[in-house]
């Protein structure tokens, strides 16, 4: 039965690290009638087949020929209503994907979209598009930045259109510029083999990959036992956020940590999930000479960041020290940590394709006030 196939590729990507962290990227499977997609915020590692939310696959097409407020956050109101009407009876505790309407125009029986660190060197670089061309020719298309959700979907679906016109076949491999990419085949087996082909191609590429050596993550009491400065910033950011903090260091992040220039390359988003579990604008915090000194020069980094941003930082970058996250929950400070992570992969990867490009700001600020990402925080973490 085809709903087990999805949940066995959605099992076998979700799992992987390499694809897909926390409740990042999206799977579906449809037939004539029927979409069923991924629940928002869940995890496709733990995917089962009640996990897939079933969707009319009429109503979902009933949302193109509606007119939407100009108002972004009415429009995205109005399309989640669409979208959660557009669910089949018995479904009504289930959120689909914010994605469905996009895996519903893909012509393929199986669509997994997902977010690699290594594509994303690719999306969320300065020469992406060139290079993408370079790699796959006319067998893959190129999405320019856009917000997730309808605007996205609508733009792809205007692309795919002009993409068939010309090469009389469907596009099975879209870029998306500072999101991921999408595959869709009429097998598993067939999605296996294009990421396959997608990783390989674009692994080829890579110049430079990131040093991870000599990794140490802590957490928890452990953490906060440790000899100063390290056990005593913890504590510090712990209280700041009502929470907990956890630490990274490896021969990167060492590298990273040096000073505020060599932090640059990794200061802001690359993509939404970026942003959803590790926050869009990470702290800096300059080391002062004495170390005793440095709970209060984090304190008052911490409060110049929350009166410039009106957010608490989860990643928080202290000068010769490393990274600590800092969350209400031990599940949330090391979701942070691991995004934090990819960030440096991406930043890393996308050296070879003429430098890191971070989200524009607008961008950035509508995944902070998106409904929509909130939620799926929320079920995540």
């Amino acid at each position: 039965m085809s709903i087990e196939a999805l949940a066995e590729i959605s099992r076998h990507y979700g799992a992987n690290p390499d694809y897909v962290l926390a409740g990042g990227g999206n799977t579906s499977w449809k037939n004539g009638d029927t979409l069923y997609v991924k629940a928002s915020g869940a995890s496709l590692a733990d995917a089962v087949p009640d996990a897939f939310v079933k969707m009319n696959r009429k109503a979902l097409a009933a949302i193109w020929e509606q007119q939407y407020p100009d108002s972004s956050a009415e429009r995205e109101s109005a399309v989640l209503a669409g979208m959660l009407a557009a669910r089949q009876a018995g479904e009504e505790q289930k959120r689909p994907s914010v994605e469905a309407l996009l895996h519903d125009i893909i012509p393929f029986a199986f669509v997994v979209h997902t977010h690699p660190a290594l594509v994303n060197g690719l999306t969320c670089s300065r020469q992406g598009k060139e290079a993408m061309t370079e790699i796959f020719g006319d067998g893959a298309l190129w999405i320019e930045a856009a917000n997730p959700g309808y605007i996205l979907s609508r733009l792809v679906k205007k692309a795919m259109d002009e993409y068939s016109a010309k090469h009389r076949r469907p596009a099975s491999v879209i870029f998306l510029q500072n999101h991921g990419v999408f595959a869709g085949a009429d097998s598993v087996d067939g999605i296996k083999d294009l990421y396959g082909e997608i990783m390989a191609k674009i692994d080829k590429k890579i110049q430079r990959r990131p040093d991870f050596s000599g990794e140490q993550r802590e957490s928890g009491s452990a953490l906060y036992a440790a000899p100063p400065p390290l056990g005593g910033i913890a504590k510090t950011l712990a209280e700041l956020a009502g929470g907990t903090a956890a630490f990274m260091r490896c021969g990167e992040i060492a590298a990273l940590v040096k000073d505020r220039p060599a932090f640059a390359p990794v200061s802001s988003s690359f993509s939404p999930d970026h942003i959803v579990y590790a926050g869009s604008d990470p702290l800096f915090v300059d080391m002062p000479p004495d170390e005793n000194a440095a709970g209060e020069a984090i304190r008052e980094a911490w409060k110049n960041h929350v009166k410039t941003t009106g957010r608490n930082p989860k990643i928080i970058a202290v000068q010769g020290v490393g990274i600590f996250s800092a969350a209400s929950g031990e599940k949330a400070a090391a979701l942070a940590l691991d995004l934090f992570k990819d960030t440096i992969k991406v930043s890393v990867y996308a050296e070879s394709f003429g430098g890191p490009l971070f989200m524009t700001a607008d961008k950035i600020d509508f995944i902070n006030n998106w409904e929509v990402e909130r939620f799926r925080s929320s079920v995540s973490t």
